[in-house]
């Protein structure tokens, strides 16, 4: 008794002293955070903006304005980490609450939703409560520290870590103790390695060479990299930097001027910097390009090659954010737009990954799946007509830069007017061009072939043609391809109000439609209006009636396809002769044999894909199980050597039409919903994970396929379901993000769990 007692009082005693310790931010409480609270906790659409993927975002705090709301009247003030204040004084004035500092006799803000998350456990692998509202749209109410006793009353459930598996004892009694020691942080800013310094020193010089020619050079490159995560050839694992205007020339501590979009007046003399992306990279906004030796002199052959000239940079304003394509004329058409073919799918990320990615009525204006090409320059007239360029470019400019709510009816039908009459003008011309052959659809490296998915309220892009042969393809040309990039990412303001957003979504809708049209010409004249009709079936006829410029059902197309059905003999004949572009070949979605499955893996994954092809190319009214699966859904499939392997299970939601801003659930049509089934994570926002051992892939395949209701799903949820409560939903998780770092390491991040759905 007594060896116990004393044996006891050490361990007392041993505790005591570790709770004395001061506990490391950088050591022990980011990754905490890291583990626990990022996956919620980063970006725009943070609950409260409270930032947890750095000490800075820690510090920050809390607000009560959120950042996604697109129904505001006024537009928002900018609250951007890094960029919009530097300081926690600077912080309190914007509005932010503390969530570190204790409020006279009561603990921190952050300690007591910790508690209250502490004091309520869910119970193991369990459905949350229903009442528990966890939507993306759900009301945060952010308490500020005099609120908090009432709303954790009304609130019991809504302590932290919000709705999932709680802390572990020690992670939870490590930030206890950090808060109650004055939560000190010890965390130093990434710094550039010697060989990344000698790269930013290359390009900052580069960027900032003098003459007007290279002023608007640098400056069009500004605007089509500020969004990047660039990374160096050589550089370090991890490592990645942005693009920003300085106050300060190169070799001056950096003073970046937070302008609200990247082609505002940056209102004195600026230079070009690249700094190093701070805190924890998170993969919603993690949209990668790579700079090298190699990169460099790709950019000089492509805009100083030739001897064209610019007497004096244009200026800033309206006009100059309004239409691109005016402010960069003297730069050549056919640098610009081979610069965005080089890295055509970072482009594209940029808009269907980027900010304005993020809710229904963002993403409705486009299918769940559909392919994109793109033109060959050589057959872009925007580019080899010099005359037809000058006579279209006055037509290119896009809305979006006033943001008048009375203004907004007039906006919209002077800038579709605009958009009608270029499509006219384009339509007239292209009409006398010869007719479209294989040759005009651009195929100069593993960018010209991307699949692009969306998830509801998000949406994703990859290499290589994916799933099955989708409803619609896009055929992208220069204009369509550098109007989506302003329209949505250069003069998209996450923080504008409704009328800015809605000017944003209804042009789209328009760049779309223009994409599709495009796509139409590559098909037989006779066979336009009826693939028309089915894309803009119902309301859509009513669509292309009001707003949109007829098509052109006559020129024809020196393609010569197969008469029954043209588009799938199209997509036949463009796999066969674009076989060596395609990253991505899919024989579990596009089977013509009796294996359906890849090459080269173990017997044990090819019977396991071999029974997941099972559930591809059915529709919904056939595999009833489609509409109880949310959009993207992870499967881990466990083999017998300890290693693993994912799979995106992603629902295609069809539509009669996507060509109106509101009610989207009018046009559902779920008897036509399918499911694509690939290698890899093809979402930032995994809406659940399954876990399978692999000898048990089919018996799980056989249960979708014998599921035809909720109650049923619910069994397979139960046996191989990994849910919010599950005691290792951690681990299950983060081993997602894992796999991206052992398959595509540049690529990696913490995945978003903000949509992960209560099953």
């Amino acid at each position: 008794m007594f060896c116990r007692l004393l044996l006891g009082a050490c361990l007392l005693f041993i505790g005591s002293l570790q709770a004395a310790q001061p506990v490391s931010y950088s050591r022990d409480v980011q990754p905490i955070f890291t583990k626990n609270c990022v996956a919620c906790h980063a970006c725009y659409d943070a609950p409260c903006q409270l930032n947890l993927g750095s000490a800075a975002g820690a510090e920050r705090g809390a607000s009560k304005a959120a950042v996604y709301n697109g129904t505001r009247t006024q537009a928002q003030a900018t609250t951007r980490l890094f960029l919009d204040a530097h300081d926690q004084a600077a912080w309190r004035r914007k509005g932010f609450t503390s969530v570190l500092d204790a409020q006279g006799s009561q603990a921190a803000l952050m300690a007591r939703m910790l508690e209250l998350g502490h004091q309520q456990p869910l119970a193991a692998n369990s459905k949350l409560p229903a009442q528990l509202d966890i939507s993306i749209n759900r009301a945060n109410q952010c308490p500020l520290p005099q609120e908090f006793a009432e709303f954790a009353r009304k609130n019991p459930q809504a302590g932290m870590p919000f709705a999932v598996t709680g802390l572990t004892e020690a992670d939870y009694q490590t930030l206890q103790a950090w808060i109650e020691q004055g939560a000190p942080v010890d965390q130093q800013a990434l710094q550039a390695s010697a060989t990344e310094a000698q790269q930013v020193a290359t390009w900052e010089a580069f960027m900032n060479a003098p003459g007007a020619r290279e002023a608007l050079v640098s400056r069009w490159l500004y605007e089509h990299l500020f969004l990047a995560h660039l990374h160096f050839a050589g550089g370090e694992p991890g490592h990645f930097f942005q693009m920003v205007r300085s106050r300060t020339p190169s070799g001056q501590p950096v003073d970046v001027i937070a302008t609200r979009r990247p082609n505002d007046d940056p209102g004195t003399e600026f230079y070009y910097r690249l700094i190093p992306v701070q805190g924890v990279i998170v993969h919603k906004t993690h949209i990668t390009y790579g700079l090298s030796a190699a990169k460099l002199a790709r950019v000089k052959e492509l805009f100083f090659a030739s001897d064209w000239q610019a007497d004096a940079v244009p200026g800033y304003g309206l006009q100059r954010r309004a239409n691109p394509f005016e402010t960069f004329a003297a730069i050549p058409a056919q640098a610009r737009y081979q610069f965005m073919l080089d890295n055509a799918e970072y482009f594209v990320r940029t808009f269907i990954r980027g900010p304005v990615c993020r809710g229904q009525i963002a993403t409705d204006v486009i299918r769940d799946n559909f392919w994109a090409l793109f033109q060959d320059p050589q057959h872009d007239l925007y580019i080899t007509d010099a005359e037809y360029r000058e006579e279209a470019t006055a037509l290119l400019a896009m809305p979006g830069q006033l943001d008048g709510i009375t203004d907004l009816p007039g906006l919209w039908r002077s800038y579709r007017d605009k958009r009608n009459a270029y499509e006219a003008l384009r339509m007239q011309r292209y009409a006398d061009a010869p007719a479209p052959s294989w040759s005009h659809i651009w195929a100069g490296n593993d960018n010209a072939l991307l699949s692009i998915f969306r998830q509801h309220d998000s949406a994703s892009v990859r290499k290589g043609l994916i799933g099955e042969v989708p409803q619609t393809l896009w055929w992208m040309d220069y204009p369509l391809l550098e109007r989506t990039y302003y329209q949505l990412v250069v003069n998209f303001d996450v923080f504008g109000n409704v009328s800015h957003q809605a000017q944003t979504r209804l042009y789209f809708d328009l760049i779309r439609n223009g994409a599709e049209v495009n796509f139409l010409r590559l098909m037989p004249a006779e066979s336009r209006k009826s693939y028309l009709d089915d894309w803009y079936q119902s309301s859509g006829k009513l669509k292309i009636w009001l707003d949109y410029q007829a098509i052109d059902s006559d020129s024809p197309s020196a393609l010569h396809l197969i008469a029954g059905d043209p588009k799938r003999s199209f997509v036949e004949t463009l796999l066969e002769r674009y076989g060596s572009l395609n990253a991505r070949p899919d024989p579990i979605n596009r089977c013509t044999g009796a294996h359906c499955h890849r090459s080269g893996i173990t017997a044990e994954l090819q019977r396991a894909e071999q029974s997941l092809s099972r559930l591809t190319g059915k529709p919904g009214g056939t595999l009833k199980v489609i509409n109880q699966l949310p959009e993207a859904t992870l499967l881990r499939v466990e083999l017998t050597d300890g290693q693993r392997e994912v799979y995106s299970l992603l629902r295609n939601r069809a539509h009669s039409n996507v060509a109106f801003m509101l009610g989207e659930e009018l046009r559902y049509q779920p008897a036509l919903d399918t499911l694509t089934v690939y290698p890899g994570v093809l979402s930032s926002y995994p809406n659940f994970i399954f876990n399978v051992p692999a000898e048990q892939v089919a018996d799980f395949v056989a249960a979708l396929e014998q599921t035809r209701d909720q109650s049923a799903f619910e069994k397979v949820v139960e046996r191989w379901g990994i849910r919010r409560t599950h005691p290792e939903f951690w681990r299950y998780f983060h081993d997602m993000s894992a796999y991206i770092q052992q398959t595509e390491p540049v690529e990696a991040g913490v995945l978003d769990m903000n949509r992960y759905e209560n099953l």
